[in-house]
């Protein structure tokens, strides 16, 4: 009634007048509660007039008795959310509360609705409290003193954050303050299980420490606390004691922390030479980061002592002699607290570095030992990253650069020691120097390029070459002038060299200049250097008839891959890139294609598989970064070239006959595998790019893959025309195309020579609609799982399995712009999976093994949280195909266990009989891989409850010890891991 009008708020107190002022508190709480539940609902209803009525009301019935009070409390609570409180009544009502009601003494719910009315009143009546002045403070402070549930805690928490961040008088309150907050630190608090609230013990800590840290005027009070719990045995309350302190020194100043800086460094200092705990002495030099962040912050009167330099004087007092330290025990960690405090500001930085850095390269010198002098290299490379930090070497003020002579004299001697290690950090602090602006000179650059070309060619061990390569790319778009200039010059002279080495030796040279001149081309101008001489030496082994051209062809194609990939982010160099590349390899190809036709036999290695499924990725990664306008231009001109033979716009177009990829004839085998350089091209296009004759396209490619002898021709083209239905537009044109591909793929399914690539069409049409969830999906899967048990398909549709759950590689995945939809995976599982379970279960014998490889690749590639909800429904499915002969079912099927194993013990412990005994069997089988997986998977089901274990524990530490005597090491290597946990299962402490 109240709600619709018809009734008034005090009518109804006066139809509650019986209740009301009933002698029994009962029938009065009942009153109050009806009123309370009514104003609850109602509260945006009243009038001024009502509120201030039933505001006077309430405030009287506080001092009733206890059982009424709930209820008084939560109307109190409805008409403090009221926006026609008059004013003055909500300091009223607080002083009421204040006065009235022993808080602490209430349910934890009448407790949380007083925090409520505070938090209401705060929130929009704040400066009516205000006028309280610290008499609010006060009797906030002797509501919450006692709290003891994390629920109010919560609320309590954020109000004391409030009162401070709104600037209310706290007056001479401030020591009760944190008094009454301070108690709980650090939080002690485990939640319940099944804790229906979902308070974690996180939640306490964050919202305690926002209190803590929230004002300095807590500071005489909160540091000494810190520094007791500091020195506590306890880990969790340290952890929490220095996160505290990095929180404070956000809002501390010089004054808060001078009394308390001698005791704070000697606790950290402790802690780091002195602790196990790798967190304590994470937070430890994030603490000590922290106060020297702050003492830089700080701004100095002419009169006050510059405590920051004095800081400072006691860390370097107490690790410096450390770093000179014969015996090195304490050198990382006082590097490590030097760092920490360095890293705060540039005046720390330059006050730490002008003391340490001569220390580090006299102590370099003095050190022989290759060890030694990586462990010092490695400490100065952690100053110079500092440095970097603060950008730009100012010549003024620099230790760094008055020390540039010796500093670069240790690093260029780190380069060429022998030890690969201390290469490896010299290698790395010298990218840091060169990220340092006006640090090298040009006589140093050049002698850079020296170090790092030999290095990347001729050094021995790999890990140094490649980091020489890094270390070139990062510092190539810092100098592109010095790298293009000096660098890529002498890197083609090496790659067209004649040596008399040995031809391995050569040919592992030539290898690593093509992996330099690619690692290099990280600036447009530098790229503009190597490409061409990256395509002329594909030009010239093209041309040679070396036995290994076709891996020579290879490994340019990988460069050309990583310069494409590196130039993708600058649009002026990817189209760059593409309009040189795409095209000088696209004639190639139809040159070496046409030789073939012609019978002639330079050339013939491009044609190879190996060649042109390298070339895809790099027409791939040229084409995916265009611009819609660019790669319309280009699709113009690649188009025309396969359908019309159209080659005017490649480079030395004059070819001895006409390029028909899609013609009949058997002369014609060659050219018909550049479709995978068509593939490669159209299926990486964006997805607005139109394709010129794109539905003549579709049929061309429609007919080569189901006509083609030629498995790769014919794989590419089912690829090709996948990847272009897969973004085709919804609509009329598509359904036709479907209809005709369905057409031509069912009489070949069902009989004749053409099967297999049938199959192939079949399973690359059906990922193309499955990723864009085209209702066709469903119809070409139900056709694939009829194929599973055909006796001559079944093997290879159990394989495509894979294929469909799979990330594709080159075409029908993200990158190259496809039709992904999420979560296609789990929708394919709950379609599919239920018909495979009833096909396994009503096959034949000799085919029930193409249902579980099947099942085993759609498991494996599932998210694992998926795969544990279903797992009881699937389990004895999956411990059936342990069984089968089929090495994949059996590699697939302990593949998808062993995640399992680790997630949900509590399931795979009902089957722990069968599951001991598989694995066992299986790490006894002839083929490596799967006892390696068996033995994992045997390691796996430790983690399985310890009771559950115990009876098969002798048995199977007797069975994995005749694999520790395989004769392959990776098989004895996890024998010996999973026999010794074994052995250690039911140990105390485990």
């Amino acid at each position: 009634g109240v709600k619709d009008g018809r009734w008034t708020v005090l009518q109804l107190v006066e139809a509650l007048g019986f209740c009301l002022e009933n002698t029994d508190p009962r029938t009065r709480g009942r009153g109050i509660q009806l009123l309370s539940q009514v104003l609850l609902q109602c509260y945006s209803l009243l009038q001024e007039k009502e509120v201030l009525h039933l505001v006077l009301f309430y405030e009287s019935r506080l001092q009733d008795h206890h059982l009424v009070i709930p209820s008084v409390l939560q109307g109190l609570r409805a008409l403090s959310m009221c926006e026609v409180l008059s004013p003055g009544l909500a300091v009223s009502v607080l002083k009421a509360i204040f006065q009235e009601v022993h808080v602490q003494s209430l349910l934890q719910l009448d407790r949380h609705t007083v925090y409520s009315i505070i938090t209401n009143f705060m929130s929009t009546r704040e400066e009516e409290l205000k006028g309280l002045g610290a008499n609010f403070t006060f009797g906030f402070i002797q509501v919450m003193d006692g709290e003891k549930d994390p629920r109010n805690l919560l609320v309590a928490f954020q109000i004391v954050r409030d009162l401070i961040a709104k600037d209310y008088a706290l007056g001479p309150f401030v020591e009760e303050l944190f008094e009454v907050t301070s108690c709980y630190f650090p939080v002690d608090f485990t939640p319940p299980p099944n804790d229906p609230h979902g308070i974690q013990r996180e939640d306490l800590i964050l919202s305690l420490r926002a209190v803590l840290a929230s004002t300095p005027q807590f500071a005489e009070f909160l540091l000494p606390l810190l520094i007791e719990k500091l020195d506590s045995e306890l880990q969790s309350a340290k952890l929490d004691s220095l996160q505290t302190l990095t929180a404070c020194c956000a809002i501390y100043g010089q004054k808060e922390l001078q009394e308390f800086l001698p005791s704070l460094w000697s606790s950290l200092r402790r802690e780091v030479f002195q602790t196990a705990s790798e967190k304590i002495e994470t937070e430890c030099l994030a603490a000590l980061h922290a106060l020297s962040a702050c003492l830089s912050r700080s701004v100095l009167s002419s009169d006050s002592e510059d405590l920051l330099d004095s800081f400072l004087s006691s860390i370097l007092q107490d690790c410096r002699h450390h770093l000179c330290e014969p015996d090195m025990k304490l050198v990382w960690p006082s590097a490590k607290l030097l760092q920490a405090a360095a890293g705060a500001s540039l005046r720390a930085f330059h006050r730490i570095t002008c003391s340490v850095l001569p220390l580090l390269l006299e102590q370099y010198t003095k050190h022989t030992q290759s060890s030694q002098r990586r462990t010092i290299l490695e400490m100065l490379l952690g100053f110079l990253e500092l440095q970097q930090k603060w950008g730009h070497v100012e010549e003024d003020e620099s230790t760094l650069l008055s020390l540039q002579a010796p500093v670069c004299s240790v690093v260029f001697s780190a380069l060429m020691d022998p030890s690969v290690q201390l290469q490896l950090v010299g290698i790395k602090a010298l990218t840091v120097l060169g990220s340092l602006q006006g640090f090298l000179s040009s006589s140093d650059l050049e002698l850079v390029v020296d170090h790092l070309i030999h290095l990347a060619l001729h050094e021995e061990d790999s890990q140094s070459s490649e980091a020489a390569m890094e270390a070139a790319g990062s510092m190539a778009p810092t100098y592109p002038k010095v790298f293009s200039g000096h660098m890529v010059p002498r890197l083609e002279e090496e790659l067209q060299s004649e040596r008399e080495d040995s031809y391995q030796n050569h040919h592992s040279l030539q290898q690593r200049c093509l992996q330099a001149l690619a690692a290099v081309s990280t600036h447009t101008s530098i790229m503009r250097e190597t490409v061409p001489v990256l395509l002329q030496h594909l030009q010239k082994v093209q041309k040679g008839t070396e036995a290994r051209n076709a891996q020579d062809m290879v490994s340019v194609c990988q460069s050309l891959h990583r310069v494409a990939l590196q130039c993708q982010q600058d649009a002026e160099g990817c189209w760059y890139f593409h309009q040189t590349v795409v095209p000088c390899l696209l004639a190639m190809a139809v040159q070496a294609a046409m030789q073939e036709s012609t019978h002639t036999l330079p050339g013939k290695a491009l044609l190879e598989e190996e060649v042109l499924t390298a070339m895809i990725p790099v027409i791939s990664a040229a084409t995916t970064h265009l611009s819609p306008e660019l790669a319309a231009q280009s699709v113009s001109h690649v188009v025309p070239l396969f359908l019309d033979g159209e080659v005017s716009f490649l480079p030395q177009n004059s070819f001895p006959s006409s390029f028909q990829p899609f013609g009949d004839g058997e002369c014609l085998e060659a050219q018909r595998r550049l479709v995978a350089l068509l593939m490669a091209f159209v299926c990486s296009l964006p997805r607005d790019v139109a394709i010129p004759q794109q539905e003549w396209l579709l049929q061309e490619l429609l007919a080569l893959s189901c006509s083609c002898n030629c498995p790769f021709t014919a794989t590419t083209a089912a690829k090709c025309f996948a990847g272009l239905v897969n973004k085709h537009p919804a609509g009329q044109q598509l359904d036709e195309i479907l209809q005709l591909a369905v057409n031509r793929m069912e009489p070949s399914l069902a009989e004749g020579p053409r099967r297999a690539q049938a199959l192939t069409l079949l399973l690359w049409v059906t990922k193309a609609l499955m990723l864009r969830y085209h209702p066709l999906s469903s119809c070409l899967t139900d056709k694939l799982l009829g194929l599973l048990g055909d006796t001559e398909l079944g093997p290879a549709t159990a394989d495509g399995f894979s294929l469909l759950m799979a990330e594709s590689q080159d075409v029908l995945h993200k990158g190259c712009h496809a039709d992904v939809r999420i979560m296609f995976r789990q929708r394919f599982f709950t379609d599919n999976v239920p018909k495979l379970v009833q096909g396994f279960h009503g096959a034949d014998p000799d085919v029930k093994a193409n249902y579980l490889k099947a099942l085993s690749h759609v498991l494996n590639h599932l998210p694992k949280p998926v795969l544990v909800t279903e797992l009881p429904t699937l389990l004895s499915l999956l411990l059936e195909a342990l069984s089968c002969s089929d090495r994949v079912v059996q590699l697939s099927t302990l593949s998808c266990l062993h995640p399992l194993l680790l997630e949900a013990p509590q399931v795979m412990s009902l089957h722990v009989d069968t599951l001991v005994t598989k694995f066992l069997n299986l790490t006894s089988s002839p083929i490596m891989a799967v006892r390696i997986a068996a033995l994992r998977c045997a390691h796996a089901l430790t983690s399985l409850p310890t009771t559950v274990l115990l009876p098969y524990k002798g048995r199977v530490i007797r069975a994995l010890a005749k694999p520790l005597d395989d004769k392959k090491r990776l098989v004895r290597k996890e024998a010996v891991a999973a026999r010794g946990e074994w052995f250690l299962l039911g140990s105390p402490g485990r």
